[in-house]
């Protein structure tokens, strides 16, 4: 499997907070099965204080725990990456490599949690034209797309890739979020699992079961979202977004007392 999503890099934002912390996260990851791991180090985010990081810092940062996972013989490589934090400034950065994962055609975009940003669609329909695809970083977590999900089509349908968390899907970042993540895999407009994982206890790598219960809702094409989508966004390579036809399964026990109690 390959995480695209995580903040894995000790001392760089408000991720992992030492190296033994990101080599624990990252021993688990190997458990999981998770072969790559591409670190997405937050990018002029208010809760930083608008911080920027430089290219050649992150990318110093990623060789030195490269380094130590191979020390220490933890079978994963790492890539590099962004998550940009939405302001009006997207088309400003589009050439940052750094932000586009070291190739120039994706983008991995985060909303305030309280709003979806007036003016992103365009903003978005922008970086399309430029030949950057936006990838929507946890919509299940954004407050107004909790009410109204169809604004994930509207994303979708403007060429945009879908990312959700893996602890959205596992009930450990909130009912609401949960409840938003699972109709979004059921109606076929998730792309990308990704962990998000920030530390070793309450936010770690979570893709093994947050694939198993994609897997319970859409069946064996769920695990496409943990290997060939994000590999493809590793090489820049385009992804299929169209929202496939919902799959309606006969639902398991398991489905039956989740909906019970989270409808």
């Amino acid at each position: 499997m390959i995480d695209l999503h995580n903040h894995i890099i000790p001392g760089l934002d408000d991720g992992s907070k030492t190296l033994e912390m990101s080599l624990k996260m990252l021993r688990c990851a190997a458990d999981q099965g998770i072969t790559d791991v591409v670190n997405t180090v937050h990018f002029q985010t208010a809760r930083l204080d608008g911080i920027t990081f430089e290219y050649k810092l992150v990318k110093s940062k990623i060789e030195e725990l490269q380094n130590e996972l191979d020390k220490e013989e933890i079978p994963i490589k790492l890539h590099m990456g962004a998550e940009v934090f939405y302001l009006p400034n997207l088309m400003e950065l589009k050439d940052n490599p750094l932000l586009t994962f070291d190739h120039g055609k994706y983008m991995l975009v985060e909303f305030p949690v309280d709003q979806v940003p007036n003016g992103c669609q365009d903003m978005f329909f922008k970086l399309k034209l430029a030949g950057v695809t936006p990838i929507i970083a946890h919509p299940e977590r954004i407050k107004p797309i909790q009410k109204d999900l169809s604004i994930v089509r509207k994303f979708i349908r403007g060429g945009c890739v879908i990312q959700v968390d893996a602890g959205s899907l596992t009930g450990s970042l909130g009912s609401s979020s949960e409840k938003a993540a699972l109709e979004i895999v059921r109606q076929g407009c998730c792309h990308i699992i990704g962990s998000d994982a920030h530390d070793e206890h309450h936010r770690n790598f979570l893709l093994a079961e947050a694939l198993a219960i994609a897997k319970e809702i859409i069946g064996e094409i769920a695990v496409e979202m943990v290997t060939v989508n994000p590999q493809k966004i590793i090489t820049g390579d385009p992804i299929q977004t169209h929202v496939e036809t919902p799959i309606y399964q006969q639902k398991t026990i398991f489905q039956k007392v989740r909906r019970r109690i989270f409808s």
